[in-house]
C-alpha cells in the first residue's frame, strides 16, 4: 500500500504522534536515528527531504570536513510505535541517506541495495524477494539492569510453557509486530535454551530488510520491558548452537512469474536457479566477511551445531550451505543458511543478489547435489566430491572478501574500504586479547 503526505499529516494528528523517528542503518547494519518533534515545522522539513544531520558521527560514513547528510524518507515505511506515554505517540520512517547536492550517497547500506536492484532490473528481471528466519536470545538481566548469560528458560525446539517461560515474551512481539502490519507466520522455542524464532512473511528484498531492521528493534524493546535482554549475537554462549538468519530467496521476471520454478527441469528448478545457485556457491567463501561479519560469527561456523560449514546444496539435506526447500511454484526459493542476524541486511542482500546475477550472466553450473549428511563425512569424502569449508576466522573472510572483483563491486568502493578498515581493527583488536581460555590452558602448564 502507498504512503502519502497527507496519510501521514493525517495520522500524526488523528494518533497523536508528537515524535518522529528518522532511522537510517550505518555500514555495521546498526539501526540509528534522529528524533524530532511532530511539530508542522519539522513536518514539513521531514516530508520535503530538508532534514539534515551530521554523517561524521555515524560509523564508515564521512570524515568531519564532508558532515553535512540529509535523510530522505521512504513514506511506505511510515509506522507508529505501539508504546508511549501520556506525552503522545512516537512514529517512525526509514530513511535514504543522501548528499548535499542531491546525489545518493554512495556509504547508506540502503542506498546501496537500491543500486543492485536497479542493476537486477537492467538484466531483465523484476524483482526479488527475501524470507528471513533471524534468532535471537533472551537473557536475564541483574540487578543494576545489565545483560546477563543466565537464560530465562530450559525449553528446547518447539517446547511448551511451562518449560518454555518466555512465551509471554514472544507473543508480545508478535502482537507488536502484526499492529506494525507484519504477517507473522510462525514463532517458537528454537533448539538451544534461552533461543527463539520468530519468521515473517516473505517480500520484496527492500522492505524485507527494512522489516529486519524493524523487527530487531521491536524484540530489544519489548524483552526489555519484560525484564530481558534480547540478543542476536551469533554464539553467545559456548557449547550450544549459535543463531543464524536463513535467507530464502526468489527471483522474478516482468511478468510476475517465479523465474526459479520450472516444472520440467530437474527437481523442478530452472536452468536460472541453477545459475544463480551455482553464483552463490561460486562466491561463497569469499562473500562470508559480509553474511558473517564479526569475530563471533565464526564461533557459530563450526561442525556439530547445525550452522553450515561446507560449501555444497542439497534438496532436503539441511548439512550444506545452501538448501531447497519441498515448495515449488511461486513459493519456489534458495534457502541460504549461513548468515547470520549481526549480518547488515542491506549489504548481505545487494551481494548475495550480485552474486546469483553473476552466476546467471556467466552461466555457472551448479555442483552434483549432496544428500548425505556432510557432518559425517570424512575430510577426503567431502574432498573426493568437492565440498570446500567456509573461512573459519574473520581475518581469513576478509582476505578473501579482498580477492573478489563481483563482491567488491556489489558494495561500492566507499562501502567496502570502511567495512575492511573496521573489520581490521576489529580483529586486531580481537588478536591482542587473552581470553580466559588462554589462562586456563596455559598458565599453570607454562
Amino acid at each position: 500500500m502507498v504512503t502519502t503526505t497527507t496519510d501521514i499529516l493525517r495520522e500524526v494528528k488523528e494518533k497523536n504522534v508528537t515524535f518522529l523517528r528518522l532511522m537510517f542503518t550505518d555500514i555495521l547494519g546498526t539501526l540509528k536515528n534522529v528524533e524530532v518533534p511532530a511539530t508542522q515545522e519539522q513536518l514539513a522539513k521531514i516530508l520535503n527531504n530538508k532534514m539534515m544531520f551530521d554523517g561524521s558521527s555515524i560509523e564508515g560514513f564521512v570524515r568531519i570536513n564532508e558532515s553535512d547528510m540529509y535523510l530522505y524518507p521512504d513514506l511506505d515505511t511510515w509506522i507508529i510505535f505501539p508504546w508511549g506515554d501520556e506525552n503522545g505517540k512516537v512514529a517512525g520512517l526509514i530513511c535514504d541517506v543522501y548528499n548535499p547536492d542531491g546525489t545518493p550517497f554512495a556509504g547508506d547500506p540502503r542506498g546501496n541495495l537500491k543500486r543492485a536492484l536497479k542493476h537486477m532490473e537492467e538484466t531483465g528481471f523484476k524483482s526479488f524477494n527475501l524470507g528471513p528466519e533471524p534468532e535471537f536470545f533472551l537473557f536475564k538481566l541483574d540487578t543494576q539492569g545489565n545483560p546477563t548469560l543466565e537464560v530465562n528458560d530450559q525449553g528446547g525446539y518447539f517446547d511448551l510453557a511451562p518449560t518454555d517461560s518466555a512465551d509471554n515474551t514472544r507473543r508480545e512481539i508478535v502482537n507488536v509486530l502484526t499492529d506494525l502490519g507484519f504477517e507473522v507466520e510462525a514463532s517458537h522455542h528454537e533448539v538451544a535454551v534461552g533461543q527463539h524464532e520468530i519468521d515473517f512473511k516473505y517480500t520484496n528484498v527492500l522492505a524485507a530488510c527494512d522489516n529486519i531492521q524493524i523487527f530487531k528493534l521491536v524484540v530489544k524493546t519489548v524483552a526489555r520491558a519484560h525484564g530481558l535482554h534480547a540478543t542476536f549475537m551469533a554464539k553467545p554462549k559456548f557449547g550450544i548452537n549459535g543463531s543464524g538468519m536463513h535467507c530464502n530467496m526468489s527471483l522474478f521476471n516482468q511478468a510476475g512469474d517465479n523465474v526459479f520454478y520450472d516444472p520440467k527441469g530437474e527437481l523442478e528448478l530452472s536452468e536460472t536457479a541453477y545459475h544463480f545457485l551455482g553464483g552463490i556457491l561460486d562466491h561463497a567463501y569469499n562473500f562470508t566477511a559480509i553474511t558473517n561479519p564479526t569475530v563471533n560469527s565464526y564461533k557459530r561456523l563450526v561442525p556439530g551445531y547445525e550452522a553450515p560449514v561446507y560449501i555444497a546444496w542439497a534438496g532436503r539435506n539441511r548439512s550444506p550451505l545452501v538448501r531447497v526447500p519441498a515448495s515449488r511454484g511461486m513459493g519456489t526459493r534458495l534457502e541460504l543458511r549461513s548468515v547470520d542476524p549481526t549480518a547488515n541486511p542491506y549489504l548481505a542482500m545487494a551481494v548475495l543478489l550480485e552474486c546469483g546475477l553473476d552466476g546467471i550472466d556467466r552461466k555457472l553450473e551448479a555442483p552434483a547435489p549432496v544428500e548425505n549428511n556432510i557432518y559425517m563425512m570424512t575430510g577426503d569424502e567431502r574432498k573426493a566430491v568437492g565440498i570446500s569449508d567456509l573461512p573459519s576466522t574473520l581475518h581469513n573472510a576478509v582476505k578473501a572478501l579482498r580477492e573478489d572483483e563481483v563482491v567488491k563491486s556489489a558494495l561500492g568502493q566507499h562501502i567496502y574500504t570502511n567495512f575492511v578498515e573496521t573489520k581490521k581493527v576489529e580483529w586486531a583488536s580481537y588478536a591482542q586479547f587473552v581470553s580466559q581460555w588462554e589462562v586456563d590452558n596455559y598458565l599453570d602448564l607454562y
